[in-house]
């Protein structure tokens, strides 16, 4: 495994961390494929493969490349094996992802109640600004909409890292951004989210841009799919002394997130050493719900069940989503995994080549 340390260039991607750089040689490799095959027996999304499952070849993906180390003590995974089938039908395409991680990461930023009654709110972040103790499991794929080069550079046709605290003449401190480099180029994102989506039973739907102004949006070229209503957030008061809801009655399955259909409003009857989620769920509304997911762990390893429309409809769907409409032409993505981290993850070079059969 290859790993880039920082020496005053920094390299990684912001938030999702999704894509990392290649040199030619790396990127010289054979072409990894993936054939979805027809079905038309009814998937259902339990996170367990039903026969239908076998009609599908398996693509293994060796994830073996970091795009930084971070400094702060970071013990995760260094290395594992994406396995990816995918299945469509009329409709749909669905795919079947496991992946191995020996730990289930679900505490995200929890609150801690401590010995003088107060709150404390969990976080060990490293140089880059971003937590890889305090969080939780995530996986990503990014799919190439119209971005020139993505077919022979994958994820990191888009990926932007910061030298010298500086990234595109603006001073920043995270270790890198995502940000097509031409107006009308974009990216659908897909990031699946251990604790902020994976309850609701969603992938989180993103997509890139070539936006650098960072007045005009702060994640640079990464923006959230058009919604309704919906979407996480930090479960803290207005004092911001301590959390605002709480789960009732409490449950181990939800220990680490706020759910819905048990939130409450925080009263504290709690004693030192208890926990409470440090993240509040609603469900997305609208077009960033539009990717539906099982996800389970068990013994060690990530299962993923995902479901989507071949084709999405309504405003902006051309520009934010991958159309699977011509099943006579390839599509081209990445993958990535995150094991309890915020930006450091696990990624392959080049990009994987998708066809339907």
């Amino acid at each position: 495994m290859k790993l880039i340390k920082t020496l005053g260039l920094v390299a990684s991607t912001a938030a999702l961390g999704m894509l990392a750089f290649s040199t030619p040689a790396l990127a010289a490799k054979k072409q990894m494929k993936l054939v979805s095959v027809r079905t038309r027996a009814p998937i259902v999304l339990d996170a367990y493969a039903e026969k239908a499952w076998k009609k599908a070849k398996a693509l293994t993906v060796k994830m073996d490349e970091q795009p930084y180390i971070p400094n702060n003590g970071y013990d995760g995974i260094k290395e594992t094996t994406v396995t990816i089938k995918s299945l469509y039908d009329k409709k749909f395409i669905y795919f079947y992802i496991q992946w191995d991680d020996p730990t289930q990461s679900l505490e995200r930023f929890p609150w801690v109640k401590q010995s003088d009654g107060s709150w404390k709110q969990l976080k060990k972040k490293d140089s880059t600004g971003h937590d890889n103790t305090y969080y939780e499991d995530k996986f990503g794929m990014y799919w190439n909409i119209s971005t020139k080069g993505f077919k022979k550079k994958g994820c990191d046709i888009s990926c932007h890292m910061t030298e010298d605290g500086i990234n595109n003449g603006v001073k920043d401190s995270s270790a890198g951004r995502k940000y097509t480099r031409k107006a009308g180029e974009t990216i659908d994102m897909w990031h699946w989210k251990g604790v902020r989506t994976n309850p609701l039973g969603l992938f989180d739907d993103q997509y890139v841009d070539n936006n650098t102004d960072v007045s005009k949006n702060k994640g640079w070229g990464r923006r959230g799919d058009t919604k309704i209503g919906g979407g996480y957030k930090n479960n803290i008061n207005k004092d911001k002394t301590g959390p605002m809801y709480m789960n009732s009655p409490y449950s181990e399955e939800y220990k680490y997130m706020v759910v819905p259909w048990q939130r409450t409003k925080f009263v504290d009857t709690f004693k030192t050493g208890d926990v409470v989620p440090g993240i509040n769920l609603n469900a997305y509304t609208g077009h960033r719900a539009d990717i539906k997911v099982k996800g389970a762990w068990k013994d060690g390893k990530w299962t993923l069940e995902i479901k989507r429309a071949l084709v999405t409809r309504g405003k902006n769907a051309g520009t934010q989503d991958v159309q699977f409409k011509n099943k006579k032409l390839a599509y081209y993505f990445g993958m990535s995994v995150f094991d309890n981290t915020q930006i450091d993850h696990l990624y392959h070079n080049g990009p994987i080549k998708m066809t339907f059969k």
